[in-house]
């Protein structure tokens, strides 16, 4: 069976595990487990565009299309269901149920008032735009259970919501911890940074020097440079230093402009530079062939560990391929916060910090509030980056 087969096939079981009526409802219960009084009950949402690619129980697009769109929420979808797998073996008792964000047919609106939703424990999603967060944080406040955002890197304008917690962080939450690791690696070197024309540059070029206005410290040497979008080579080496190392700073979400700002770069080996991107680049696996890149993220899947080894034989066993990221995420998230829900119960939210099962990435959640004498926190978020270092695509170490 080759890999396009097995994720159609993937893709037939979890249609089925969603419509069909051997189980309650929507719920991928774990059948398995033996029934004890209490059996937490968590719901899982991302997006599957099931309604895209199914016409009843058929398979619309042919056996060998698939869209890239489908990919990252199934990769997660199986990540969750290796983690099930893990929680059996284990005697844990949790019921899992899965919900596609892209059901037109069962929008959140309506998923949160179905009679099985009414007893979650925890909610996971793994939003892909911001217009779904809200009515399922809304409901997740009603209910006083956590609702974990855990790939998505937007607030969604939260406000006094305090049972909602971002694992990917804010903007925001980047450039701060950018500009410590840039005082603590180069507090007097020069640092370039290259910007294009947007908003969200503009975000980025004024929450560092804000922050560098404000320092307790001595201020860095920062230079802000806006170059066009058909900029070339000539445009960004005529700033740099022909003999000393250049510390770089790439000032845009723009992963092209990024990708164009490390080939101009690297199209002079008489330049030496270390080029730090954005927590975009974390996504770019071609970036910086012949360049020393570093960047944030708050995830960090090292795949020699014995955890990442049994998720790459699950995962290579049931579709034939190398897991991507979305696995893992996945995987950790029901694991991690299955379990500490399975021990803490109703007081999950004061312990979404707690380190017993860390699996690959420590977190770190912090209560965000608009003002400092707010008694409510607005949400609360992941505050632990890790910065990775590659040298010739290749991870070196992690800061």
């Amino acid at each position: 069976m080759n890999i396009s087969s097995k994720i159609l096939l993937s893709l037939m079981l979890l249609m089925f595990s969603i419509s069909g009526k051997t189980q309650t409802d929507t719920s991928l219960r774990s059948a398995l487990f033996p029934q004890t009084k209490y059996r937490p009950k968590v719901a899982v949402f991302a997006p599957v565009y099931m309604d895209s690619l199914f016409d009843g129980n058929n398979y619309k697009l042919g056996n060998n299309n698939f869209p890239k769109i489908v990919l990252p929420g199934l990769d997660f979808y199986n990540g969750m269901m290796i983690a099930v797998d893990s929680l059996n073996a284990e005697n844990k008792t949790l019921d899992v149920l899965f919900y596609d964000t892209k059901n037109s047919k069962e929008p959140i609106s309506k998923i949160v008032a179905k009679p099985e939703f009414q007893d979650v424990s925890l909610i996971i999603a793994s939003f892909n735009s911001r217009a779904e967060m809200q009515v399922l944080a809304d409901s997740a406040l009603a209910k006083r259970v956590p609702l974990i955002s855990a790939t998505y890197p937007n607030d969604g304008g939260m406000v006094n919501n305090p049972y909602f917690a971002l694992v990917n962080p804010t903007l925001k939450t980047h450039l701060e911890a950018l500009f410590k690791y840039l005082q603590r690696q180069y507090p007097t070197e020069p640092i370039y940074l290259f910007k294009r024309k947007g908003a969200s540059e503009n975000v980025i070029a004024n929450g560092i020097s804000e922050m560098n206005k404000k320092t307790i410290g001595s201020p860095l040497k920062i230079k802000i440079i806006e170059l066009v979008d058909t900029f070339g080579a000539k445009e960004v080496l005529i700033k740099l230093d022909s003999v000393k190392k250049n510390i770089i700073v790439c000032g845009s979400l723009n992963e092209l402009f990024g990708m164009n700002l490390v080939k101009a770069v690297t199209s002079n080996l008489n330049f030496k530079a270390t080029i730090i991107g954005m927590p975009t680049w974390d996504a770019i696996k071609d970036i910086g062939e012949d360049a020393e890149i570093i960047y944030s993220t708050p995830y960090n899947y090292p795949r020699t560990t014995k955890q990442a080894l049994y998720i790459e034989k699950k995962y290579r066993s049931k579709l034939n391929g190398r897991p991507s990221d979305m696995v893992y995420k996945g995987f950790e998230s029901l694991y991690r916060f299955g379990n500490l829900l399975i021990i803490y119960g109703a007081d999950l939210i004061e312990h979404l910090s707690n380190k017993d099962f860390k699996l690959f990435n420590e977190f770190d959640f912090q209560p965000v509030k608009s003002y400092k004498e707010k008694i409510v926190p607005d949400y609360f978020e992941n505050k632990k980056l890790y910065f990775i270092r590659k040298v010739d695509t290749q991870i070196k170490s992690i800061y």
